[in-house]
């Protein structure tokens, strides 16, 4: 009875679960199937690896499309290839005499150097460490500022050094030099800033004048590494004269004060630029009227050394007596466009307002005053001494002076002293220009002078009544 209870329980629930599985079956499909991980367990792992098994899922390998489309390669007949080949060798050719120019020998041969010539000085070297841009210099733009009629071209000469020495050539500077310390070949003492005058070995002889040749037709590329060490050599002018540096190209000398300019001290780097950038520039710009864009990089790279370029080249420049306004003007520029530590500028400036005066000077002082910089009192005062001493001159004064003037006062004006106003309305009343005068007076008459305290000088307390009715005459004149 009991088995009979127990089998027709068991066809009862087995019936059930059938229709169960047929009513769900459909919903069950509707939903989706449940991942599963078909690493089947064995009876025998392990739980810790049934665990880890569990956890893991393995992704499937699944083909991605990636939207790429393989550029065809397309051959070129030779026919074509030579074509393409023969017209980028006819640009490259275009653009490296557009860029770099002729030599200053092919280029007095073929006549290239004229008046509408425009020279590119964004160059870039192959051995340049930088990739500076360069500013095109454009010599117009200091000559539409500087007008210079007849009668200040009259005024310039009477200013002129009557008794200027003709300045001397590259090759007869050096050899000066050489044979002037080689009496010293057995002073064991001198000073190491001298020339110093050895015995060069006859194989270095030959490779430094090898070294010569390759610097007289240098145009581009990497210069010869003998070139490069020697500034680190002691008889480092021996070595320079070997080269010849007159006869360098404008490209060689560039490299040439790249290469001096970082490797030589504040003193021989004055001295390289004395003896060898300066009358290279000079004999340059007195041969062709035009600047290389080869040396004007040149003279940007010696700022490297601000002392060093003062002292080598623009105060031997207007101490020379003979400088041009023409080099005044383009070796300003250097100093207008670039960046210059006050005390080097302040110190040039001072030098220059005590020697004697000529009319490159005064663009050089303007350039000074144009920067703006904050000056210390003793420059100020040797300014203002500058142009006082020219009271009792008879001889008329350039209109740079009077520029000059002008610059001083509209940035300076309330740097100086009651006492140094005052004399300097009575410069400007002996010494006057129809359009610039009246600018100068308008800026003295605003000027707080340094020693003034609430209006009032501390000076000339007492005189300032009296003086007030001068300067209203003055304006009325």
């Amino acid at each position: 009875m009991f088995h009979m209870f127990k089998r027709r329980k068991l066809q009862t629930s087995k019936y059930l679960s059938e229709s169960n599985h047929r009513v769900y079956e459909p919903l069950i499909k509707s939903m989706g199937k449940s991942k599963k991980n078909r690493q089947g367990f064995s009876e025998k792992q392990n739980l810790a690896d049934q665990i880890i098994d569990g956890r893991i899922v393995k992704g499937k390998n699944r083909n991605k499309i990636r939207l790429r489309h393989d550029e065809d390669d397309t051959v070129i007949d030779a026919k074509t290839s030579n074509k393409i080949l023969k017209v980028a060798q006819k640009q490259r050719a275009e653009l490296e005499l557009e860029e770099f120019g002729p030599t200053p020998g092919e280029a007095k041969a073929a006549g290239l150097y004229n008046d509408k010539q425009k020279r590119n000085f964004n160059q870039s070297d192959s051995d340049l460490d930088s990739n500076d841009e360069e500013r095109e210099f454009d010599e117009m733009d200091f000559n539409d500022k500087l007008q210079i009629d007849a009668e200040d071209e009259k005024a310039i000469k009477m200013f002129e050094n009557k008794n200027a020495v003709k300045g001397k050539t590259l090759a007869e500077i050096i050899m000066e030099k050489f044979e002037e310390k080689k009496a010293m070949v057995d002073d064991a003492f001198s000073d190491a800033g001298s020339l110093r005058v050895e015995d060069i070995d006859p194989r270095v002889k030959e490779m430094y004048e090898g070294v010569r040749d390759v610097m007289k037709r240098y145009r581009s590329g990497k210069v010869p590494k003998a070139f490069k060490i020697i500034p680190k050599l002691r008889n480092w002018e021996q070595i320079l004269y070997i080269t010849e540096p007159e006869n360098w190209s404008a490209a060689a000398m560039f490299q040439a004060t790249r290469i001096f300019s970082s490797g030589l001290t504040q003193q021989m780097a004055q001295r390289f630029y004395n003896l060898v950038l300066l009358p290279r520039v000079r004999d340059d710009l007195a041969e062709y009227q035009k600047m290389n864009s080869y040396l004007y990089r040149a003279l940007k790279k010696a700022l490297f050394k601000p002392a060093a370029f003062f002292k080598g080249i623009v105060l031997p420049l207007l101490e020379s007596g003979d400088c041009t306004l023409r080099e005044a003007i383009i070796i300003g520029s250097i100093v207008a466009n670039n960046s210059i530590p006050v005390l080097h500028s302040s110190a040039c400036l001072l030098k220059i307002c005590e020697m004697d005066y000529t009319a490159p000077n005064s663009i050089f002082i303007r350039l000074f005053f144009e920067k703006r910089y904050a000056l210390p009192y003793r420059v100020v005062d040797a300014a203002v001494f500058h142009f006082l001493r020219f009271e009792q001159d008879k001889r008329e004064l350039p209109t740079l002076w009077h520029h000059a003037l002008l610059a001083f006062v509209q940035r300076y004006k309330n740097d100086v002293s009651s006492e140094q106003r005052e004399a300097l309305f009575h410069l400007i009343k002996k010494k006057s220009h129809y359009k610039i005068t009246p600018e100068i007076r308008r800026e003295l008459m605003a000027a707080q002078c340094r020693d003034v305290e609430g209006g009032v000088s501390l000076a000339h307390e007492e005189a300032s009544s009296s003086n007030q009715e001068t300067y209203n005459e003055m304006e009325t004149d």
